[in-house]
């Protein structure tokens, strides 16, 4: 199942990580100077004193999930993990994953991308056939994949002022859409920059979907946690979990279930964290509304 790959050397994504943190890290060197240049002249001596990065934590393994892409609403009772829209607030009081789609555009905001960031076929954006309006970000060059984590970045951002403890990044698989013109190297360069992102911003950084992908996507873009959808019904759980241990979330689909979830949830693989929603993650009150956990 698992597409060709075409593999960079590392310095490749090491050069992709240090041209946006080198930027950043140029810009905030000269804002320093000139701080410290004027408190000289003032008082005539200065200390420097930089902030450490802020520290992020990985979600707390075997903790029951809920998933609320569909809209944000007061969890359960027991539920310790909710991951939500990066348009919502986090869930106060328990450890909150924020979405943020950094490979393909959201549905209604295609008009807000630049047309060269767009993946083109036939002069058109190429869209994901399974989401239609969504299309493939052009990631195959360095300039491409700078700019991209620049507007991506603000957005990663957000999630930490708001509140969230960690961010999902998804369609990282993007490139098994893109007719050839992508390549998992692109991918897990871009990758590696918005996970900078993230842990410079306090939050731990989730590895979305990809199994065959994870050993890569954790040694190279270094993600702490994956969220996962419908690892049992597809039989890769174990795929995850020899990755990332515990730090794996597991979100089951009501329509698709070839057995029961309480059997998935007593499988020797199934991560410690797994919850039963539908396909839409409407929220409670709807008539297709379904919520179930491991016991």
């Amino acid at each position: 199942m698992a597409p060709a790959r075409h593999v960079r050397s590392r310095d490749g994504f090491e050069r992709d990580r240090r041209s946006v943190r080198g930027r950043q890290l140029r810009r905030a060197t000269v804002a320093v100077t000139a701080v410290a240049a004027l408190v000289l002249a003032l008082s005539g001596c200065v200390t420097t004193i930089s902030d450490p990065p802020a520290p992020f934590l990985p979600p707390p393994a075997g903790a029951t999930p809920d998933y609320q892409l569909g809209g944000a609403y007061a969890p359960a009772d027991g539920v310790g993990i909710v991951g939500r829209d990066r348009s919502d607030d986090p869930a106060e009081g328990l450890y909150s994953i924020c979405y943020v789609n950094g490979f393909q555009t959201q549905p209604g905001e295609l008009d807000t991308w630049p047309d060269d960031l767009v993946l083109q076929s036939g002069g058109e954006p190429l869209f994901d056939p399974d989401w239609p309006d969504e299309a493939l970000l052009d990631t195959s060059t360095d300039d491409r994949r700078e700019r991209i984590a620049e507007i991506v970045g603000p957005w990663i951002e957000g999630c930490a002022e708001s509140g969230f403890e960690a961010v999902e990044f998804d369609n990282l698989d993007s490139y098994t859409r893109s007719d050839g013109a992508l390549t998992l190297d692109e991918n897990l360069a871009l990758a590696a920059l918005l996970v900078d992102v993230a842990h410079d911003s306090g939050l731990a950084a989730g590895q979305k979907n990809a199994a065959e992908d994870a050993p890569l996507l954790r040694e190279r873009a270094g993600f702490d946690f994956a969220v996962v959808e419908e690892c049992s019904v597809y039989q890769e759980c174990g795929a995850f979990t020899d990755v990332y241990g515990d730090a794996v979330i597991d979100i089951e689909y009501s329509d698709e279930l070839p057995r029961s979830f309480a059997e998935m949830c007593a499988d020797d693989e199934a991560p410690g964290s797994m919850v039963l929603r539908d396909r839409d993650l409407v929220t409670p009150g709807h008539e297709e509304y379904v919520f179930e956990t491991c016991s």
